[in-house]
């Protein structure tokens, strides 16, 4: 992947005049290079009280570096992996290795996940609200892969809720859908596929009972899922800072990031990459002046919002962890 994206980039800077480029260097405003680098960890630092406020329970206490060790190792198999799909197994295996208990880290992954999509939904739609209209307006084509972007969002949180409060009428909706597959593939593989669809909506029905018990828990989740959210939307806004457009309206700014992430997340590429830099330059080319300026605010970009997280992703992963504290009466239980 860091091949790939010296590949693209080595792309976007060969038609660049070498002294604008230099010249835009001398002039950056590093220190709000560093604030947007403080942005980024400080998500990860929430996203890592998250997993304390899920895993800690009855006398139980996990350690601060090893719920930080679960973000960071989720950051790197996110990234590596077609549509991030090797960030949840990854994060298993990082509590596992801090000694909590496989089932308990499930259900920990499962709520953290649910909590996740929920604020990640809230903000794609707030940002369909206040920006879509300019995205339509000058970007026709991006704008329909982010209605598609967000259907699929709104699909997962719908299959969530049906599984949570209508759990015999999901069953009976997944046993149509695979027995019209069963259509195409054949008797024997749609008799697997169904047992499969049928464990993991048991799996999935019995820890989301969890969430319904653990409200206080969920509230406080979200709420510090929702900052971290914020943060994370906010880096290109002082990234862009860093080249003095102080004109840039944070809102605007964010809004674009959310939408960005919105089409990334189609692409099957592992981080989304040649999407992520065609979206970004599409975006933002009305807030940057040069040619220079967009393509370098583009490259610190993604190091902070992509390979930042692979470096510390592997960091987190070469360091071992302190396995989790119980107390005498949770060793009892």
């Amino acid at each position: 992947m860091v091949l790939i994206g010296v590949a693209i980039f080595g792309f976007e800077m060969r038609d660049l005049d070498f002294h604008q480029v230099w010249h835009t260097l001398n002039h950056m405003q590093l220190q709000w290079l560093v604030v947007a680098f403080g942005v980024m960890v400080g998500s990860w630092l929430i996203e890592s009280v998250v997993v304390k406020i899920f895993v800690e329970h009855e006398g139980e206490h996990l350690g601060f570096r090893a719920a930080l060790r679960v973000p960071l190792v989720e950051q790197l198999f996110n990234n590596i992996t077609p549509f991030a799909s090797g960030g949840q197994p990854a994060q298993l295996v990082a509590l596992m290795q801090a000694g909590v208990e496989g089932g308990r880290a499930s259900s920990v992954l499962l709520m953290k996940f649910v909590v996740y999509q929920f604020m990640v939904l809230i903000n794609f739609v707030l940002t369909i609200l206040i920006g879509f209209n300019r995205v339509a307006t000058h970007f026709g084509a991006l704008a329909w892969l982010i209605v598609f972007g967000l259907v699929i969002h709104v699909v997962v949180i719908v299959g969530l809720l049906l599984v949570m409060y209508q759990y015999r009428l999901t069953k009976r909706l997944v046993g149509v859908a695979v027995r019209v597959c069963g259509w195409f593939v054949g008797r024997e593989r749609m008799l697997r596929w169904q047992a499969h669809m049928d464990a993991k909506i048991d799996t999935f029905y019995a820890e989301s009972l969890h969430l319904k018990r653990e409200k206080s828990k969920v509230l406080r989740a979200a709420g510090l899922t929702l900052v971290q959210l914020l943060l994370y939307y906010s880096v290109p806004y002082f990234v862009l800072l860093s080249f003095g457009l102080g004109h840039v309206d944070v809102i605007t700014v964010m809004v674009s990031h959310v939408m960005i992430v919105m089409i990334v997340s189609l692409f099957p590429i592992p981080g989304g990459t040649g999407g992520a830099e065609l979206s970004f330059k599409t975006l933002f080319a009305s807030f940057v002046a040069t040619p220079s300026q967009l393509v370098l605010a583009m490259l610190l970009w993604r190091l902070l919002t992509y390979y930042l997280g692979i470096v510390f992703g592997i960091v987190a992963l070469a360091i071992p962890v302190k396995r989790i504290a119980r107390s005498e009466s949770a060793k009892k239980v």
